[in-house]
């Protein structure tokens, strides 16, 4: 049984958890209609720019510009390389299957966290884990149901995703010892502008975004950082074995958007492997809640 702290505060966590469903949903949306004209490199490129402009304005709103530093930039590096790897997959793999599958796949994320963890957090490898783990893969393997005569790219994309966000967030993890979020924040926008620059420009063919397009490259910006910012809040107000598993209900959400307006087919199977990845992340998630409590 979780036992809330006397700082939760659950109502609130849940407003926020809507608003990180929300935002998280609009902005699979927005990066499947920015496809259309501009490759994943550029729009990771602009999204990141238009990020750099959004965090200045906002640190310097709210005095928290001073505490951006260099120190540990070897693994800002790291973080933002394993991050931008996982979003450009993200977003390619939106425009070639489901969006549903999509965000299914995305979901074994904090199950590769639990996997690696140990060797770079000096956490334990616990058989709960490995255990997690091989049901998350179970879960992968119902999603995605690979036909490897006729291999489907997009799923590996966004299962290479996953791995690519769990890097960032083990990263993170990191950073959070010595850093403050609008020190990451400010790395991470102006290093995957960079990123974004060089790999969009290799072949000396970059497109701009059209008139039509640009509010929706906009949208990934404001999007993809307020999602962000809603879940992390969230996290403040209430225990993760709580507030976590609400993400779920980002799943039928992105399912019936994209019936609404891509006219995706909905298939049953990319629920029952989603509801298996659940599973394991939440045995994961309550397994370190009872740990953090008798570590108190």
């Amino acid at each position: 049984m979780t036992t809330l702290t006397p700082s939760s505060n659950m109502p609130l966590a849940a407003l926020w958890m809507v608003g990180a469903i929300l935002s998280f949903s609009a902005m699979a949306v927005a990066g499947r209609m920015v496809s259309v004209e501009l490759d994943t490199f550029e729009l990771m490129t602009y999204r990141s720019i238009i990020s750099i402009a959004l965090v200045l304005v906002i640190g310097g709103a709210a005095g928290t510009l001073g505490q951006i530093s260099t120190r540990n930039f070897g693994l800002h590096v790291v973080r933002n390389l394993s991050h931008f790897t996982g979003q450009n997959l993200w977003f390619a793999a939106i425009t070639m299957i489901p969006l549903a599958q999509v965000v299914a796949l995305e979901f074994s994320s904090p199950i590769w966290v639990a996997l690696l963890a140990p060797f770079f957090l000096s956490e334990r490898l616990t058989p709960l884990r490995i255990f997690v783990a091989i049901v998350g893969f179970v879960g992968i393997l119902i999603v995605a149901r690979p036909d490897f005569a006729n291999f489907e790219i997009g799923s590996a994309f966004a299962a290479g995703s996953a791995l690519g966000f769990a890097g960032s967030a083990i990263a993170t993890k990191r950073l959070t010892r010595h850093h403050s979020i609008t020190c990451i924040l400010f790395w991470l926008a102006l290093m995957q502008a960079v990123f974004g620059i060089v790999t969009a420009g290799w072949d000396g063919d970059v497109a701009w975004p059209s008139l039509q397009v640009l509010p929706w490259v906009v949208m990934v910006s404001i999007t993809g950082l307020g999602a962000h910012f809603c879940l992390t809040t969230a996290l403040s107000h209430g225990p993760a074995v709580i507030v976590m598993p609400m993400d779920f209900m980002r799943l039928p959400l992105v399912a019936i958007l994209g019936v609404a307006i891509f006219s995706e087919a909905v298939d049953l199977w990319v629920f029952i492997g989603a509801a298996v990845i659940f599973g394991a992340n939440y045995l994961n998630i309550a397994a370190e809640s009872r740990r953090n409590r008798a570590m108190a």
